[in-house]
């Protein structure tokens, strides 16, 4: 009997590559980005060795960086000064986000898919990410109304695809109608559908100064449940959703495998802060290789079915994928 021999396929870098099932591409990656009311220059976030809160002007500095890396997205999160219980500055032509949409727009429109987060939380004094009822939860349908006119600003600004963060029910729904019946049905919608009530965002409460006080449960996915994930995507690719996403990442390939597996739409998920803030601090003890490391957590995320990563490592691994050709 002929003995069988896969290490064949495994003899070279050559013949490695040659075989390699799932391949990285720099246009796969999309940059988050977080930009600060009231800043000269970028702010260090502690939680995030090298990731910032931009300034407009390193904000504009960096996207151009981005595109010449020849990464596929950015996506920006605005952090305001003031807050209210509304969100009021979200949906202000001259707040942050929208001012900062502009001058990327205008920066780098043509080479990259500018991204706006859409969610209050940014914006709220509480921290949640919709309107509260007297009783102190959620109402999700008055979130609804904010989240239209979110839209319709963002658009006007020259977002090209509005990140539908806040996991209200019917948000792509309320937003591509607002879009669509206020001369925007070009405006695409990203529906985080898969988004679970995690501990991984820990980093970046800090990175947008979040407000938030107890937890996100009643609204966000349970860690639990599997197929809800699934579900959650069905309705958004109904509601009119361009494309969906599961997040955090790395814990949920299997919500996103089955995701990939449903969906007739792009589907991506987002490597969220505490992933980065994890690998990042046993890299810096030493602990790990953090090129093969980065590269092998993005291949993963790739290999369960993401057809596009958000990724705070974004500009860097897209060099690295190029020096490695």
């Amino acid at each position: 009997m002929t003995a069988t021999r896969p290490r064949r396929l495994r003899a070279s870098p050559a013949m490695r590559r040659l075989v390699a099932q799932t391949r990285l591409h720099p246009a796969e990656l999309v940059l988050p980005m977080f930009v600060r009311e009231g800043v000269s220059e970028s702010v260090p976030i502690a939680s995030m060795p090298g990731v910032v809160q931009h300034s407009l002007d390193s904000l504009r500095r960096a996207a151009v960086e981005a595109a010449e890396a020849g990464i596929g997205g950015v996506m920006l999160f605005g952090v305001p000064l003031e807050r209210d219980s509304t969100g009021t500055r979200a949906t202000d032509p001259d707040g942050i986000l929208n001012v900062a949409t502009r001058a990327v727009a205008d920066e780098v429109g043509e080479a990259l898919v500018v991204q706006t987060d859409l969610c209050l939380d940014e914006f709220t004094d509480h921290g949640h990410c919709g309107v509260l009822a007297p009783d102190g939860s959620v109402d999700n349908d008055a979130t609804l109304e904010r989240y239209r006119d979110m839209g319709v600003i963002q658009a006007a600004s020259g977002s090209q695809l509005l990140g539908l963060s806040g996991m209200m029910d019917n948000q792509v729904a309320a937003v591509r109608d607002a879009l669509d019946s206020s001369g925007f049905a070009g405006t695409a919608i990203l529906g985080y559908a898969g988004k679970y009530a995690s501990a991984y965002y820990g980093p970046f409460r800090e990175a947008v100064d979040s407000q938030l006080a107890g937890d996100r449960r009643t609204y966000q996915l349970d860690p639990a449940n599997r197929r809800e994930g699934v579900r959650e995507a069905a309705l958004d690719e109904e509601q009119g959703a361009d494309v969906v996403m599961v997040k955090p990442a790395s814990s949920y390939l299997d919500v996103l495998a089955d995701v990939a597996a449903a969906s007739s739409i792009p589907v991506w998920a987002y490597q969220v802060s505490g992933e980065y803030a994890m690998l990042e601090a046993a890299a810096a003890n030493g602990w790990i290789d953090r090129r093969r490391a980065v590269l092998e957590s993005l291949v993963a995320i790739r290999r369960a079915g993401a057809e596009a990563v958000l990724s705070y490592w974004a500009v860097e691994a897209a060099r690295w994928i190029r020096e490695d050709g």
